[in-house]
């Protein structure tokens, strides 16, 4: 590594320890602000049962109830926000932590004999694993974000619209208890579904292959694609850490070909030899040039194949424009 690759990770350095402690900064204020509204909260939903103890006319109550529910999406949006803060918190941390064992290591490196290719590979490899792990975080709390979460907020209103109306109208009460359960069901499959993205627990209890099988039928479900799965060779149990490796990298190229390739067909194929484990995934959409990808930011891709190369095993593509593509990889069945 140059003595300019380690300026310029110094600086990022710099600008990640600048960006963490901005996000500190505003954790606090959020907090304050936090501590305000679940105040405001509180005293609303007091008058609001003071109110309902009267003997009010409806369109007085309908304001006090209006006011509340306000007070409510306010503290929801506010710890949202402060969730979000502290999740980047976090990762800037991590990030920041990384960085400093890099500048650390590749200082060293400058004035040692290891040569100078190795540490900018590792340094590159660390950069691609950290990219990759941020965009899936990113785009995982979107899913959360913009469904169960919002509609966990939808709950608390719906329950509270209910409640108001079983003195009122018990037949537009039961409709509404009705239109609650519905939701509440939709949106348990849909934590399930981010749950089994996350970790499939079965993956723990019963290993690769019936994970894959499983992932398979939902993705058909979700995606509207015809995907298949075939397992030849002798199926066993892997190396805990070699089974997510290969589940990881299935789950990403089959949502490649749900994004990207306009495909309607995807054949996943898994040989479990004794000596490799061999991976191909088919699919007969739009295709792309394998020489652009290179230009491309395609950070999964990349990762699958640094990590089956880290393992000893090889990558490989092939595709062409408008004619599907297959792209496959093989790691060592032990290492």
């Amino acid at each position: 590594m140059t003595g300019n690759e380690i300026t310029d990770y110094r600086n990022e350095l710099e600008e990640t320890q600048r960006a963490l402690r901005e996000v500190t900064l505003m954790i606090e204020q959020s907090r304050g602000e936090l501590t305000k509204i679940t105040q405001r909260n509180a005293a609303i939903s007091s008058h609001l049962q003071q109110v309902q103890k009267k003997d009010i006319e409806i369109e007085e109550l309908k304001m006090a109830y209006d006011s509340a529910l306000d007070a409510q999406q306010r503290l929801f949006v506010m710890r949202g926000q402060l969730e979000k803060l502290q999740n980047d918190q976090s990762h800037l941390e991590k990030y920041k932590a990384i960085l400093e064992s890099v500048v650390s290591g590749a200082s060293e490196a400058a004035n040692s004999s290891t040569p100078a290719n190795n540490a900018k590979s590792q340094m590159a490899g660390i950069e691609m694993i950290v990219n990759a792990q941020e965009a899936e975080r990113q785009r995982l709390s979107r899913q959360m974000h913009d469904g169960p979460a919002q509609a966990l907020s939808n709950f608390i209103l719906q329950t509270e619209i209910a409640m108001r109306l079983l003195d009122i109208d018990p037949v537009q009460a039961k409709d509404e208890l009705g239109n609650l359960k519905t939701s509440a069901m939709t949106t348990f499959q849909k934590v399930r579904n981010f749950i089994f993205e996350l970790r499939p627990m079965m993956l723990d209890d019963l290993g690769l292959t019936p994970t894959l099988r499983k992932y398979a039928e939902a993705f058909k479900e979700q995606a509207g694609l015809e995907v298949s799965v075939t397992v030849t060779g002798t199926e066993r149990r892997l190396e805990s850490y070699l089974e997510v490796m290969v589940f990881r990298a299935v789950q990403e190229l089959l949502g490649n070909a749900a994004r990207h390739s306009q495909a309607t067909i995807v054949k996943v194929q898994v040989d479990l030899g004794n000596d490799l484990v061999r991976v191909s995934v088919d699919d007969n959409g739009k295709g792309f040039d394998p020489e652009a990808l290179k230009e491309a930011t395609n950070l999964g891709l990349k990762l699958i194949r640094e990590r089956a190369e880290m393992l000893g095993g090889s990558f490989e593509i092939d595709s062409a424009a408008g004619s599907g593509a297959r792209i496959s990889f093989t790691v060592p069945s032990k290492v």
